[in-house]
């Protein structure tokens, strides 16, 4: 969920497992595979799916939640577009992502007051709205209707924590609607957790083994747990336990390289890595790799170039923990 800087932008990627930005977006190849590219808050297709978005009506109308979406609530309290992922790119603009149907949606781009600053990584809470970190520190909340945007009084490099960080969400108890927002150091500063209310940062722990030294991304599930997608070479993923920060089962992904923009997320048992190769050349975007952690621990290239680079994903707690039926 990130970029790294080197001249212009240089950033890392990767992981495996074992048991989980303002401006237009570049076209993409015809019939490479279906992205909707609505403008603004309404959503269509060109790739033959039905249109989605919209608020619900009558008993099936959802509460809007902090700045994220309207429509039906399920049983366990989440709107539909709570259930999927959402991706910022390195244009600035703001897409869903439906793994399933290996389809992104553009939302529209990020209107957020930066001064110049560019998103470097993103998580998504229960409501669906974004958080979303930019480079020189700053925490801005982001509409996933709309991509409309709200700066936060989070402070920046609390307890020297530093500027950029990944970032994900974890419900506290599995099945529980509580959830917390967790951040981890790029420069290997370890693990730490943020009060969405205070905006306070608290400092967890440093990662274990030699994992220690390394800064990641991270995603997090509805079953209460916590991942990390490390700057390793080859690029790492492990489970985070969230009290420690104890990274106890790393497993290394060399089929996974590192490039200029990395992203990861977790969604239906599997895990979704975002990755754009090492040039700098605006033809180089990103490519989704899907490693089936709830099956056959397989990992494969499912879209290759898909016409714009991605440098952050978040998902909430939301998202199914299974393969859907």
């Amino acid at each position: 969920m990130r970029r790294t800087h080197l001249a212009l932008c240089v950033a890392a990627v990767s992981a495996i497992a074992a048991a989980v930005a303002c401006g237009g977006s570049t076209p993409r190849t015809e019939g490479e595979f279906p992205v909707d590219v609505p403008i603004g808050g309404s959503t269509g297709t060109t790739g033959g799916g039905s249109t989605t978005g919209g608020a619900g009506t009558g008993a099936d109308a959802g509460t809007p939640g902090d700045l994220g979406g309207t429509g039906v609530v399920g049983n366990d309290g989440c709107l539909d577009e709570s259930r999927l992922v959402y991706v910022v790119s390195s244009e600035n603009d703001l897409y869903s992502f439906e793994p399933a149907k290996l389809r992104f949606t553009r939302i529209g781009t990020l209107q957020c007051q930066s001064g110049g600053a560019l998103p470097n990584s993103m998580a998504v809470d229960r409501t669906g709205t974004a958080w979303v970190n930019y480079d020189d520190g700053r925490i801005f909340k982001v509409s996933t209707r709309d991509a409309s945007c709200v700066a936060t009084d989070f402070a920046v490099n609390q307890h020297d924590f530093g500027k950029r960080f990944g970032m994900g969400f974890s419900a506290d108890a599995k099945g529980s609607t509580a959830e917390t927002l967790f951040v981890s150091n790029l420069a290997g500063l370890g693990l730490a957790k943020v009060d969405t209310t205070t905006l306070e940062l608290v400092p967890v722990g440093q990662y274990s083994g030699d994992l220690a030294p390394t800064g990641g991304e991270l995603t997090g599930t509805g079953d209460a747990r916590l991942f990390g997608f490390f700057q390793t070479s080859p690029a790492t993923l492990a489970e985070i336990t969230k009290t420690t920060a104890a990274t106890p089962e790393a497993k290394p992904l060399p089929s996974v390289e590192t490039g200029t923009a990395w992203a990861f997320s977790f969604w239906g048992g599997d895990f979704w890595f975002y990755t754009a190769d090492t040039s700098l050349d605006a033809g180089d975007t990103s490519r989704v790799t899907r490693l089936k952690a709830a099956t056959d621990n397989s990992l494969s290239v499912v879209l290759e170039n898909i016409g714009f680079r991605i440098v952050g994903a978040g998902v909430s707690t939301c998202a199914p923990v299974t393969p859907p039926s």
